[in-house]
């Protein structure tokens, strides 16, 4: 098999790796990614299609794999399993404490799909990174695995936030919008806060209490983008919390 073959096996393969992962993608999305012509991308579905994967191609949309088709799990590369390794000692030091243990968790899995040989070696990998102790180790919250599934399922969250700029205690029920994530303030939540009849951004670690409550909310028409535009135009930076 010539180089021009390999290389194109290799995108066959990571095409097949998209559509698995997100729930439709276009050809134009998929060409940016992999650095090639729309009509290539066309040519690979096709092949893709005549090997017997079901790709659904939605007119103006663009592709999908049909509901619950999968196929055996990707091999992870050696440089792909460092990658993750290297980053789970950076999340160890994360604020929140949901997030650390999910992506250890996430971690474990990939470490257990390895051959050996390069198990071997991400456990040496592990073992020789270290992070500064100045930074400190302390969790700040515990909320974000529950918040990002508020966000995707589009469920209303009950929470009692402490404001920094007023020092007050508030009950609020709030629709999750997006995360942000700022050097400054760590992780925020922009949500439609029903309280305030508004967008506000929440820091996590001034959440006291939260529930998920078994109420749902139509999803915002607005995009994170709009909204970021939208602040800066307000304040010189998005960071700037309005809760």
């Amino acid at each position: 098999m010539d180089g021009n073959n390999i290389k194109r096996v290799s995108r066959l393969t990571a095409i097949v790796t998209q559509l698995q992962t997100k729930r439709i993608i276009t050809a134009t999305q998929l060409a940016d990614k992999f650095n090639v012509s729309i009509r290539t991308i066309y040519r690979d579905i096709k092949a893709l299609e005549q090997a017997g994967i079901p790709v659904v191609t939605e007119e103006g949309k663009g592709y999908s794999l049909v509901e619950g088709y999968r196929i055996p799990p990707v091999m992870f590369t050696e440089n792909e399993a460092n990658a993750l390794v290297t980053a789970e000692q950076l999340l160890l030091k994360s604020k929140d404490s949901s997030l650390s243990k999910e992506f250890s968790s996430a971690v474990s899995k990939v470490q257990a799909a390895l051959q050996n040989a390069t198990k071997e070696k991400t456990e040496l990998l592990a073992n020789r990174i270290a992070v500064s102790p100045i930074i400190p180790d302390t969790n700040q919250s515990h909320h974000l695995m529950l918040i990002q599934n508020a966000l995707t399922s589009f469920n209303v969250l009950e929470i009692v936030y402490h404001s920094k700029y007023s020092n007050e205690e508030t009950l609020r029920q709030i629709e999750p919008f997006a995360l942000y994530y700022s050097l400054r303030e760590d992780w925020l939540l922009i949500a439609y806060c029903r309280l305030r009849n508004d967008f506000r951004m929440f820091r996590l670690d001034r959440i006291l209490q939260i529930k998920l409550l078994e109420l749902s909310f139509e999803p915002h028409k607005l995009t994170l983008a709009e909204y970021l535009e939208k602040k800066k135009k307000n304040f010189t930076t998005p960071d700037i919390p309005l809760s």
